[in-house]
This record gives C-alpha cells, structure tokens and sequence, in this order.
C-alpha cells in the first residue's frame, strides 16, 4: 500500500490538481470553501449561490459562535444527505465535496466524469476544524439560520481524500485491509 502524502489545495481548483489526488492523502486548505447543509441544497438544487467553478463544499453548519470567535463548532455532516444533489453541483464545476461517510454509486460516477473528489474529516473534531476558520459571512438564505450558505475563509483546514477522481474509495480499501487482517 502506498504512503499517503500532505497536500496544500487552494480553490479555484483544476482537473490537473484533482487528477493528482489519490485516495488516502491528507490534504490542508487554505483560501476560500462554502459550507452548506441540507436545507440549503434543497433551495438552491444544482444551481448554487456561488461561482461552482473549481469551488470547495463543505458539508457543514456551525453552533453560535461565542464572543471573540470567527465561528462556532464547524463539523462535517453526513454527505449522503447531499447525495441527489451532487451529481448536478458537479456538472456546474464544483471540485471537491467535504463531509462524513460514504457516497452513492451515482456520486461517485459523477465525480470520475466531472473530475472532482471527495474528501472527509473526522467527526468530533468541530471545534478543532473552526479553528482553521478565518473569516465567515452568510452569503444566501439567511433564514436558515446555521443552515445558510457560508463563505469561510480558512486556512491549513485538515481533510483526508476519501474518493478520487478515478474512483479510488478509501471506504472500500479499509474493508478489504480489515477482511485479510
């Protein structure tokens, strides 16, 4: 098995740093992600309230944030909730998806068409990942309260690439390590 590597994304991205991502690197993110939940993709459906072009989404809604903080607690949703969704997010040029176990079989042919990833981040780790929070503005449907779509500005956000662009699952390689095992 080969050792993952550390890689630094920054969106926009392109098909050529997608295509490099391998199932099992840890990547860092420093620069721009939208976090958007269930509420919202039912509102804005495949079109989204940001440029989708090589654009990041983090599957995500915060706590209130205490006095002095940039964000409250910021930690991944399952991502299959977002699963009718995606495929169409990803025609429109949205790059990577970020959130907390598996995806569709329909999601994952979609990123190998569209060349886009998907990665995860553990959950429990909420208020470590707000940390990596710079900056936070709500940019559309506000009346969703912590389920509006956020613009974050982030910077080192840690995340593991689960599925790539070739259809590389980390999910399926640890049950096969765990089956021999």
């Amino acid at each position: 098995m080969k050792k993952s590597k550390l890689i630094t994304l920054k969106a926009p991205l392109t098909d050529k740093e997608i295509k490099a991502l391998q199932a099992g690197d840890k990547v860092t993110i420093s620069g721009t992600i939208y976090a958007a939940r269930d509420s919202a993709h039912r509102m804005f459906g495949k079109k989204p309230p940001f440029d989708p072009a090589g654009a990041i989404l983090y599957y995500a809604s915060p706590t209130p944030t205490r006095k002095g903080e940039v964000i409250g607690s910021i930690g991944p949703t399952t991502a299959t909730r977002m699963d009718t969704f995606t495929p169409g997010l990803l025609k429109a040029g949205v790059k990577i998806t970020i959130g907390k176990g598996r995806r569709s079989q329909e999601v994952i042919d979609a990123m190998k068409k569209h060349k886009a990833a998907y990665l995860v981040v553990a959950g429990g780790t909420a208020a470590l990942l707000a940390k990596h929070v710079k900056k936070a503005n709500v940019i559309a449907y506000p009346e969703l309260g912590p389920e509006a779509v956020l613009k974050l500005e982030v910077h080192n956000f840690p995340a593991i690439v689960a599925i790539d662009c070739k259809g590389g699952d980390l999910f399926e390689k640890g049950k096969k390590k765990f089956r021999s095992a």
